[in-house]
């Protein structure tokens, strides 16, 4: 629906993952025979969920641990893990240093030089412990430190920025970066984003990429939107990139999965992205929860530590169960944190979805008042969703 903002400007109404709700049909299936699996990147995941490529969420450990509870876990390569021989000194002091002197501190611990051997390092760890070596850098690691992704022997490469498109008009002085040319030659599978239009998302499967990032602000430690006025709310952008998704299977014939990242908090929100036409998400703070992510209970964004322009922060999320517990259950959180496989196959199984292809095609509603309709008393009590 277009909606004329003034005289000139015509603009679209577009809706965020709160403000929608999914429609049971005319069927049910037991949640046990429901098939959540996800293929990126060669790799089939049983649970849809990737841990972004956050320092305090994803380091060695729990890249492994992800992969054997069958998701995926990102390290970051432009982080502390390849910056520090000793990570854990370092995301201790930032775990510990007060409000005000977060911003000064970070920007003093990334201004470390990355190491090429640690990029080496890392992923030889990853690997030799059994884990799918994912890992994340953007544009200007793709061009200083492709050689050490592909000698390392890396098994997916995620290039992500604030912002990514095909077309990129560079400073002085600065390498052009040709992502059909890095999916060609890189010899690993090349996931994208972030992106938030039909128009970039179908340019880049175009280019040849293996998988597409959607969400631009949403995160919960981001602050781009804050920063740069720069987004659109995840349940559309979801929808809008998952209609190019389909298109260009039309034009080709090959399937690039799309993955909503950002703005994820509980199971419904994982369960309405996939609704909204997602194969799967990239979460961050639920995985920062877990008793053995590496941020100590504290969760901040990739882009908190720009010498020039933060836009992201640290909260404080806590340490609510382990990671078994987060991902898989048993859950002993009411507030949809807990157990988000459980929720997402419970979900389908209430809506009728056998695939998460079905689950693409379940009926949705605008509902605004989804997170207050009946609940006073888990608001009055902060309790459930009412927190």
């Amino acid at each position: 629906m277009n909606i004329q903002l003034g005289h000139s400007k015509i603009v679209r109404r577009a809706y965020g993952i709160d403000e929608i709700a999914l429609v049971p049909g005319g069927k049910t299936v037991d949640p046990e025979n429901t098939d959540t699996t996800l293929v990126l990147g060669g790799k089939e995941l049983e649970i849809p969920i990737i841990a972004s490529a956050m320092d305090g969420v994803v380091d060695v450990n729990m890249a492994v641990q992800l992969s054997k509870n069958g998701a995926l876990g990102v390290l970051n390569l432009e982080g502390v893990h390849t910056r520090y021989d000793n990570p854990q000194e370092v995301l201790q002091q930032i775990s510990s240093v007060g409000k005000e002197k977060f911003v000064p501190l970070m920007q003093s611990i990334y201004s470390k030089p990355i190491k090429e051997n640690l990029i080496k390092q890392r992923i030889k760890e990853i690997k030799e412990r059994g884990g799918i070596a994912a890992v994340s850098g953007t544009p200007l690691t793709a061009i200083n430190f492709h050689e050490a992704i592909i000698e390392a022997k890396a098994d997916i490469f995620f290039l992500q920025a604030t912002v990514v498109s095909t077309e990129h008009i560079g400073g002085q002085n600065q390498k052009k970066l040709d992502i059909s040319s890095l999916c060609q030659n890189l010899g690993i599978p090349v996931i994208v984003g972030n992106c938030v239009t039909y128009n970039v998302a179908i340019d880049l499967m175009r280019a040849g990429v293996s998988g597409v990032l959607v969400g631009i602000g949403p995160g919960a430690a981001c602050t781009s939107r804050g920063v740069l006025g720069v987004g659109v709310p995840q349940a559309t952008a979801v929808a809008d990139c998952s209609s190019a998704r389909d298109d260009y299977q039309k034009e080709s014939g090959k399937y690039v999965p799309v993955i909503a990242d950002g703005g994820i908090i509980t199971g419904g929100d994982i369960c309405k992205c996939i609704a909204c036409g997602a194969d799967g998400v990239m979460i961050g703070s639920p995985i920062a929860k877990a008793e053995e992510a590496p941020g100590n209970g504290f969760h901040w964004g990739m882009a908190t530590p720009s010498p020039v322009l933060p836009r992201g922060t640290r909260i404080k999320v806590g340490s609510t169960g382990s990671l078994k517990q987060i991902l898989r259950g048993p859950a002993i959180l009411d507030d949809g944190t807990h157990n988000l496989l459980g929720a997402l196959k419970t979900s389908m199984g209430t809506l009728g979805a056998q695939t998460i292809k079905e689950m693409q095609q379940v009926e949705i509603v605008i509902a605004p008042s989804l997170l207050t309709e009946g609940k006073v008393y888990q608001k009055a009590q902060q309790l459930g969703m009412g927190k």
